[in-house]
């Protein structure tokens, strides 16, 4: 089995190496190296071609949201898990729309982390639950009018796979057409709601059905 490289990135000597310590501890997962700064990280991204970057946010020099946007823009395929102390707004939303895949807290527990990786590699998204209700509640002031309005049937099946945490092989898979067809629906989606990313998507769907089971 082909394992599943990973590039840490934190300012922290202690943390690099407690990360490190947890993946080389599990089969699945290779650590392709480490980084202090967002410059390193975007450095060793174009070197060591990692699948998932673990990426802290306050680093010296360039920040961890500056460097997220950096390497989405440059490797897109690559999968970024932020994980960091801090969940409030001016850090949680630019990271998220910078295109960050995860949003971890540093008290998350060793197997939830290697969890995370193994989940965003296959086209999820993960967020720590502080971080998930935050996100559902700032969604919940910004969209007015219902998800099947502004979607069409086909639209709302897809977002609401993305919901459950399917990859978009097995949201191709389970509605029986192409992966191509499915980042066609997740553009239009992503473009008719005003969202900057499927992470963002999920918690929408997520939203949404809360919103409609509540709304009598």
């Amino acid at each position: 089995m082909e394992k599943i490289g990973v590039l840490i990135v934190d300012d922290h000597p202690v943390v690099r190496q407690g990360l490190k310590n947890f993946f080389e501890a599990e089969g699945e997962l290779e650590v392709r190296g480490v980084a202090a700064t967002g410059e390193e990280a975007i450095e060793a991204v174009e070197r060591l071609h990692p699948e998932v970057v673990m990426m802290d946010l306050v680093m010296p020099g360039m920040s961890g949201v500056e460097a997220i946007r950096s390497i989405k823009e440059s490797s897109p395929e690559v999968r970024v898990i932020v994980i960091t102390t801090y969940a409030q707004d001016d850090k949680l939303f630019p990271s998220i729309k910078a295109g960050a895949d995860g949003y971890l807290l540093k008290d998350t527990l060793p197997i939830d982390i290697i969890d995370a990786v193994k989940s965003v590699r296959s086209g999820r998204s993960v967020l720590h639950p502080d971080v998930a209700q935050k996100l559902m509640h700032s969604f919940s002031n910004r969209n007015k009018g219902s998800m099947e309005e502004k979607l069409t049937p086909r639209e709302t099946e897809v977002i609401e796979l993305i919901a459950c945490g399917l990859s978009n092989e097995e949201i191709a898979n389970r509605l029986i057409i192409s992966d191509k067809t499915v980042k066609t629906h997740v553009s239009n989606i992503l473009h008719k709601l005003n969202l900057a990313h499927r992470t963002q998507a999920a918690l929408y769907a997520i939203n949404n059905r809360h919103n409609s089971q509540t709304d009598w």
